[in-house]
């Protein structure tokens, strides 16, 4: 393991820590960076994304993604937390906190859009992001392909009717072009351009790829704290103008990503999963399409409406989040269990 993947959280820290203060201090650069998007996907991001996600496509062998068929728990696993679990019980815990405990604090019109938020968090599973969970966790990245692409494919189909029930209107509007636009950035192209830069390599030696790779992956962790500096910077002012409710709502949140892990990682360890599937089938439950959920509150309740509020929480508690539930994973790794008996 490398320096930037030893001090993950460090340079995490780092980044949220230097993406405030550049907010604070250059609001009209960070102004002028989020206006540089098509179909509400900030392109600046987009790209810090894809040169995360890039290094990662590199190392898929699509000789053996056919042989994922043969595993399908795994598989199987993934879409039921996303799908059958998950959105339901971001929906419980928004109305367990917002209508009773911070009912105090609260007033019903903010409670049911800070709901309304958490829902759209909870009916967008994670897609590209999970690539770099998938890699931090050793996980088998060839599976995890697999899980995305069945994700998002399920993704097109399921979100609307699922919002549209939990929030109680008969008519969600999705923005499509978000979701296939970031589908094709976050995802397609990445792994297009791993394929053909896998191709290339092989031709060379068969050590090419091995060494492309370990030359790149520093680059994916740049990907990744760019990434956190500009989603922080963006919300800047947010942050520092309203603390608490922003804590009261990243409450919830990280009680529904604990408790999602835990749930996803109960099912694997009863269906007996190797730890390269399982760990990715956890945390592709545990975090959130974000930019989804953002771009359908703002659509849906406006750019300055709880809801809204409520899907940049989920932003900031994030990375953080991920992280601790990585080094669970990695700390729950077979053979550290074994080494240290």
């Amino acid at each position: 393991m490398g320096l930037f993947e030893r001090f993950l959280t460090l340079w995490v820290a780092l980044g949220i820590g230097a993406g405030v203060a550049l907010g604070l201090m250059l609001p009209s650069l960070f102004q002028a960076i989020a206006a540089l998007e098509v179909a509400q996907v900030n392109l600046v991001v987009a790209v810090f994304v894809w040169v995360m996600i890039y290094p990662m496509m590199i190392q898929i062998d699509w000789a053996a993604v056919k042989d994922v068929g043969k595993k399908p728990q795994g598989l199987a696993l993934t879409l039921a937390v996303n799908w059958l679990i998950k959105p339901f019980t971001m929906a419980a815990l928004g109305v367990v906190f917002f209508q009773y405990l911070f009912a105090p604090w609260v007033d019903a019109s903010s409670a049911r859009e800070y709901i309304a938020g958490m829902i759209l968090l909870g009916v967008a599973p994670c897609t590209a992001m999970v690539f770099v969970w998938s890699q931090l966790v050793k996980g088998d990245a060839n599976y995890t392909l697999v899980q995305v692409s069945v994700n998002d494919l399920i993704m097109v189909v399921a979100f609307a009717p699922i919002a549209a029930f939990l929030l109680g209107v008969t008519n969600v509007t999705v923005p499509w072009e978000t979701l296939l636009l970031s589908t094709v950035l976050y995802v397609v192209l990445p792994l297009l351009a791993g394929m053909a830069t896998r191709h290339v390599l092989q031709q060379r030696s068969a050590h090419a790829v091995a060494d492309f790779v370990a030359w790149i992956k520093p680059w994916s962790v740049t990907g990744l704290i760019a990434t956190v500096v500009l989603l922080f910077g963006f919300q800047a002012e947010t942050i520092v103008a309203k603390p608490l409710v922003i804590a009261m709502i990243a409450v919830p949140l990280i009680v529904q990503s604990y408790g999602i892990f835990f749930i996803g990682w109960w099912g694997a360890r009863w269906l007996q999963l190797p730890h390269n599937v399982a760990g990715p089938a956890c945390l592709i439950g545990t975090s959130n399409f974000f930019e989804l959920a953002v771009a359908v509150a703002i659509s849906l309740f406006g750019l300055n409406s709880g809801a809204a509020l409520a899907t940049v929480v989920g932003v900031l508690v994030e990375v953080p989040v991920m992280l601790s539930l990585v080094a669970l994973v990695n700390a729950w790794h077979p053979h550290k269990t074994q080494e240290n008996r």
